[in-house]
């Protein structure tokens, strides 16, 4: 407002530059006569000239440069012409009044006379007149200099930036922030100035002889019936209009939902793709009718051609040429302003301009090169092409036949060049395709321009005519405007406004003076036209496929209505161009048939109009906001297009260089993996930052929203540079120590790692001082050293978690499973399965006190940690030898059948693909059987932990595992196929779905499938077991061994992040970590230390996945789920007998139910996917409870007799420590020594000693295979599950 009031002080200090006309301007003398009429309109023309072409030459440099001085030049201007009009206007009124002009025999004398009587603001005494200028020119210079500001130092423009935001934005606050912005900035200043503009305007008006300034408007249209001539197109055009409007409401529901969008109310005016709603083809990409089809956008080829803004202003004229119309003269080429200028304002809106020079004629444009501007340009050239045939007329006639004729002959050229054809002809279209849906995507977007553009077209005039009349006061200025706009075009302001704004004046041509209803009438009149010109052309077929290029005949037409100006009525004109002097909307109507038949048909269920007309949407939470927090539904899907694309490679690079690693193990490689892993971190981080800029909250596509969300939580990229290095090191640190810790035997004995020394010790040994001395040493070397890098890790990582969003670490990997519940959840689960585990803790604890007797056990007592057949006591499957409830009854093993009939790892997993393919499931793919190492490859090492691997270009999928020929792998080997068929089924999935629907989801698909396998009646369908004993002995060891490999993992898996999500938060503190480690143990798996620990240990840290920082409760989720997976597959397959004798194998409906699941990845919250499966949205221990009734009825029924307590209920009893000393430290070796089998001695002998040990390792190899079968045999072996396999 500041820089308009200097403005308008500056013009007032300048006005004084305008002196009275100059006298060759002036009128002579003259006789009242034809004669004299004759002179006086000679002399009239040519003075004419001069003054007009002054005058827009001061408008001209005004427009293309914006400075206080041209606009005071421009007002000069303005005020000299207009003293011109006044000048020979009231020469002309004094001459020839009506009764003078009565006399005259030549009506263009009698016309062109009256025409010069009109003088307008001429009319107003000099100091009401500057005013009246001075006004127009401010108000000019408030629209055309006005800037929202969305941020410090930040502006937006009308033109570029703004137009840009609603026509590209599809962010719901953004455009509310630009359309708000625009109205406010550009509308409320000119609230004031409007009403005096009026007043002076209507005082002008009335001193011609008309009622008000919407009476003189209406006059140049020299019709009666004019207005009610409108109406009745209106009203013609209102059901195409209708149906438009119900079918674009009901895309923007789909897009921005119920919240802003009423199905049977007006639509937000914001969401349009324009300023002003008056077109509404930027939208068309959210409404295209047949995506899959053509959709004409010429633009990437006219960039391709290398076009600028020069060849489109050729290729136009080049079109008019074609039809026999006039080039454009050099001045055209010399002096127009085709490209916006560097360094200095201009007003960018196009226009064609008449320099009344008959020789330069030119046009203002900011031309980008797109195909709307092609478009615009040609529409332009119309009106140049208009100047150039009537430019010989006397001035007065120079303008169109009425005021919508020049903007009619600009458009209907743009129909014929908008057209395919016309595009393939000019080389911008390779092919030309004939199809219906093709076209009613044409005709759709043809639509979103000129149908849209119908009701605002005519509502504008409307508003002012009422302005004009008096029927709407300055106190009801937006209120009726937007009365109108809801009326007509069934739309309403995004955002409450009352009577401080203007809004009508955000709207060029209000400021600018310009009449608008010109607008609704070229829209009728130029599909009239185009009928007439294709006939001439000879078109045949579609109206809407007709392009009249090259058509001399057209041309012909054309320039018979060009060359008669306004010399004669316009009816008379529109006679002889197409045979009717009456506007009607019939060529229109047949123009657009198709696409209105298909829209009737799309809006059967629709409501057509706005009957809830006083709905209005609400303002968005937060708003306004920073414009750098993005909003916008469709950026973000094309955002997460490039993300997608990008990430597939990154992650594949990563993946390819991790494999490479993993099958061979060198520095080498180990540093390419490194390099990968930093690679693909830079992008989730780069990319995650993006995603945090988006506000989701109003998006309406849940997948969109899904990936935002997973791409915000950056993990521990989020932490500043230092921290995430600290982090690193860390985690780097505190495995290395894990993976590297060994148990040493006293005075400088042996040496032991975990794997496999002493994993096998804790599996075989039954001394309970051996087990000892492996489960203590284990923790001192592993966990104890650890304690003080993880105080330091628990900070760093609830740093993290913290700038991500999240109270604490243990909160953000609660979150991955997207229930507020959760932690309830497990609690439910746990104490429905507690009974079931207090049952198989109690008889496996009488079966270790027959072993170890009442010196190690009590029967009412916790079990020490360290006799369970496991390092963790997590899965007490490696006693099963102890705990086998009938030691003489059949045991089922295929690993025998599987040797003798000479099954190879290839065998095995040939049988799995079977067992996926049999259910309807996705066969492995070729690059699966190339690429996967299915054994153990000689010659390099290799990690060998079975691992199932997505290499993320959605065909390689890869399997590593060192299989050996034994049942345990057989079922490994199904249980990591599992996983690839998942992998499989989600590929086509964008990468971030590319994941389990929870994350103990994947471990439960393949576990579920190693259900099914294990059965004796899947062996001996495969031809594994010969028979199959169906006896309750039997099925109770097949039980039991299942229950201690999953019964009795639960609550471990349970209690694990129990603990560690008490540390995060804070209810464990650091001086109690190893305390409230074993009180947790006692409470869930009623277990206790073999010897006293204190807060100088760390045995949570004896575990790898607390050193590693891997999530553990997916593994107790999993063992509950999977068996509700298992109970619904086997219904689908229709089994009825026992859940635990179930096999899916060969059922489709099982496949296609587990498939479909699958397939939805992590693309959808967890329940869907459960429900998809199950029929059921929860996670129950049900299904697991009915696996094990049989093996439930037998503990119940064995520890009743028994009489064994349930629980443990001398807690805190502890056993004899009598025998069991501590480890002692590590061995010291002397300097120039090494440590040889716990013996310090030189090189020399330690390298004799190894050869010593070779010869005697060959001797014992035969003896040891020998020794395995009959060692299993007596074992009585109880299978491993993949997942258990997985946990190591």
């Amino acid at each position: 407002m500041c820089r308009a009031v200097y403005v308008y002080l500056c013009l007032l200090s300048l006005l004084g530059l305008a002196g009275a006309l100059k006298d060759e301007w002036l009128p002579g003398d003259y006789t009242p006569d034809e004669a004299g009429a004759l002179s006086f309109l000679s002399d009239y023309n040519s003075t004419a000239e001069q003054v007009l072409f002054f005058s827009v030459s001061a408008n001209w440099n005004y427009n293309t440069n914006l400075t206080d001085h041209n606009s005071a030049l421009q007002v000069n201007a303005s005020m000299e012409e207009q003293a011109f009009t006044e000048a020979w206007g009231m020469k002309a009124k004094q001459l020839y009044p009506d009764a003078t002009l009565g006399t005259f025999t030549d009506p263009v004398v009698v016309k062109l006379i009256k025409k010069i009587r009109v003088l307008g603001a001429a009319n107003l005494p000099t100091n009401e007149r500057e005013r009246y200028n001075l006004l127009l020119s401010q108000m000019d210079a408030i629209y055309s200099t006005a800037k929202v500001i969305p941020k410090a130092n930040v502006s937006w423009n009308l033109e570029p930036e703004l137009k840009e935001v609603m026509a590209r934005s599809r962010s719901y606050r953004k455009l509310l922030l630009a359309w708000e912005g625009w109205h406010n900035v550009s509308g409320v200043p000119l609230r004031a100035l409007y009403p005096q503009f009026v007043q002076l305007s209507n005082k002008a008006s009335k001193l011609d002889g008309f009622a008000d300034t919407g009476d003189d408007w209406r006059s140049g249209y020299e019709s009666p019936t004019f207005e009610d001539d409108l109406k009745r197109l209106f009203e013609t055009v209102k059901p195409l209009y209708d149906n438009l409007h119900a079918f674009v409401r009901r895309k923007l529901y789909d897009f921005y939902g119920p919240k802003y969008i009423n199905l049977k109310g007006p639509i937000p005016a914001h969401l349009l793709g324009n300023m002003w709603s008056q077109t509404w083809n930027n939208i068309y990409d959210m409404m295209i009718p047949f995506p899959g089809k053509p959709n004409v956008d010429v633009t990437n080829a006219m960039v391709a051609k290398k076009y600028n803004a020069t060849h489109m202003f050729r290729v136009a004229e080049e079109f008019f040429t074609s039809l026999g119309l006039k080039e454009m003269p050099q001045e055209f080429w010399d002096e127009s302003m085709l490209e916006k200028p560097e360094g200095r304002e201009v007003v960018c809106h196009a226009s064609a301009w008449d320099f009344y020079n008959r020789k330069d004629f030119r046009i203002k444009q900011c031309t980008t090169v797109t195909m709307e501007q092609l478009f615009t340009v040609h529409h332009e050239m119309g009106h140049v092409e208009y100047y150039l045939q009537y430019k010989d007329l006397p001035t007065s006639f120079r303008r169109g036949a009425n005021p919508g004729f020049h903007e009619a002959i600009g458009d209907v050229l743009s129909l014929s060049v908008s057209t395919p054809k016309h595009l393939h002809k000019i080389g911008l279209l390779e092919q030309l395709v004939e199809d219906d849906e093709a076209d009613i995507n044409y005709l759709l977007k043809m639509a979103l321009e000129k149908i849209a553009f119908l009701p605002f077209g005519y509502l504008i005039d409307q508003w002012r005519w009422n302005v004009f009349s008096g029927k709407t006061t300055p106190e009801t200025y937006n209120q009726d405007w937007w009365k109108l706009r809801t009326e007509y075009q069934g739309i309403c302001p995004p955002v409450p406004r009352n009577e401080t704004h203007f809004d009508a004046g955000a709207k060029y041509h209000i400021p600018g003076n310009t009449p608008y209803i010109r607008y609704f009438v070229s829209f009728i009149l130029q599909f009239q036209f185009h009928e007439k010109l294709c006939e001439a052309a000879n078109h045949v077929g579609p109206l809407h496929k007709c392009d009249i290029y090259q058509s001399k005949e057209a041309g012909a037409i054309l320039e018979k209505v060009l060359k008669a100006g306004s010399s004669k009525p316009w009816t008379e004109v529109l006679q002889e161009a197409i045979g009717t002097n009456t506007m009607n909307a019939n060529s229109l109507i047949k123009y657009f048939q198709p696409v209105i038949d298909w829209l009737k048909k799309q809006n059967v269920n629709e409501t057509l109009g706005w009957s809830e007309v006083d709905w209005v949407p609400p303002v968005p939470a937060n708003y306004p906001e920073d414009i750098d927090i993005i909003s916008d539904e469709a950026e973000a899907r094309r955002f997460l297009g490039d993300y997608n694309d990008t990430a597939e490679v990154v992650w594949n690079a990563y993946t390819e260089a991790s494999w490479a690693y993993n099958t061979d193990i060198t520095e080498h490689n180990q540093q390419i993996m490194l390099q990968k892993n930093l690679e693909m971190a830079n992008h989730t981080k780069a990319y995650g930052e993006i995603a945090r800029k988006y506000n989701t909250a109003d998006f309406q596509d849940a997948s969109v929203k899904r990936i935002i969300k997973k791409l915000s939580d950056l993990e521990r990229a989020a932490l500043p540079q230092e921290k995430l290095e600290e982090y690193n090191t860390l985690l780097s640190r505190m495995e290395t120590t894990y993976s590297l810790a060994k148990v040493c035997r006293p005075n400088g004995g042996t040496c032991h790692p975990l794997d496999p020394d002493l994993n096998k010790i804790m599996a075989e040994s039954r001394d309970y001082n051996e087990l000892l001395f492996a489960w203590q040493g284990w923790r001192n070397a592993s966990g104890r050293e650890l304690r003080e890098d993880y105080k330091k890790y628990v900070a760093i990582a609830n740093e993290a978690a913290r700038a991500n969003g999240h109270n604490d670490n243990g909160e953000f990997w609660r979150s991955l499973y997207e229930t507020p519940t959760f932690e309830q959840d497990l609690e439910r689960l746990w104490k429905e399965l507690e009974p079931l585990y207090l049952n198989v803790h109690a008889y496996v604890r009488r079966a270790l006190f027959k072993k170890y007797g009442d010196k190690y056990i009590n029967l009412k007592g916790p079990i020490p940690a360290h006799l369970l057949g496991n390092m963790w006591a997590q899965t007490w499957s490696g006693i099963m030898d102890l705990a086998i409830p009938y030691p003489d009854a059949t045991q089922v093993d295929a690993t025998p059948a599987m040797i003798a009939q000479k099954w190879t790892p290839k065998r095995m997993f040939d049988e799995s693909d079977n067992f996926f393919k049999s259910l309807g499931l996705i066969p492995m793919p070729q690059e699966f059987w190339d690429k996967s190492m299915l054994e153990k490859p000689d010659g390099r090492e290799v990690v060998c932990h079975a691992s199932a691997w997505d290499f993320y270009n959605r065909k390689d999928f890869r399997i590593k595992q060192c299989t050996v020929v034994n049942m345990d792998d057989l079922i490994t080997v199904h249980h990591e196929m599992g996983h690839v068929q998942y992998f499989l089924q989600y590929k086509d999935q964008p990468v971030s779905f590319r994941d389990g629907a929870n994350p103990g989801f994947h471990e439960a698909i393949g576990d579920v499938m190693a259900l099914s396998v294990a059965t004796p009646k899947h062996l001996k369908e495969i031809g594994l077991l010969e028979t199959v004993e169906e006896n309750d002995e039997s099925t109770i060891n097949y039980l039991m061994s299942i229950a201690l490999d999953k019964i009795a993992f639960l609550p471990f898996g349970y209690l694990m992040d129990q603990w560690r999500w008490k540390v995060f938060d804070g209810r464990i503190s650091e001086q109690d970590y190893n305390k409230e480690w074993w009180h947790m143990r006692l409470k869930y798996q009623g277990l206790c230390p073999p010897v006293a620990r204190t807060e100088q240990d760390f045995d949570p840290g004896a575990k790898f996945h607390i050193p590693a920082n891997v999530p553990y409760v997916r593994y107790f989720v999993s063992f509950v789920i999977q068996f509700q997976f298992h109970k619904a597959l086997c219904e689908a397959a229709g089994q009825t007998g026992k859940l635990h004798t179930c096999d899916i194998y060969r059922s489709t409906a099982a496949g296609k139910k587990l498939g479909d699941a699958m397939k939805l990845g992590f693309s959808k919250p967890w329940p869907d996917a459960m429900f998809d499966i199950t029929g059921q949205r929860d996670m129950t221990a049900k299904p697991l409870m009915e696996y094990f009734e049989p093996l439930i009825t037998w503990l119940e029924a064995e520890n009743k007799k028994n009489n064994e307590v349930m629980g443990w209920p001398d807690y805190d009893w502890t056993p004899s420590a009598d025998d069991a000393a501590p480890p002692p430290p590590p061995p010291v070796v002397e300097e120039g020594k090494v440590d040889f089998l716990g013996m310090s001695v030189d090189s020399a002998a330690a390298v004799a000693g190894q050869w010593v040990l070779l010869v005697l390792g060959l001797v014992l190899l035969v003896a040891t295979a020998l020794l395995a079968y009959k060692y299993r045999k007596t074992r009585k072996h109880a299978y491993k599950s993949g997942s258990e396999m997985e946990l190591k």
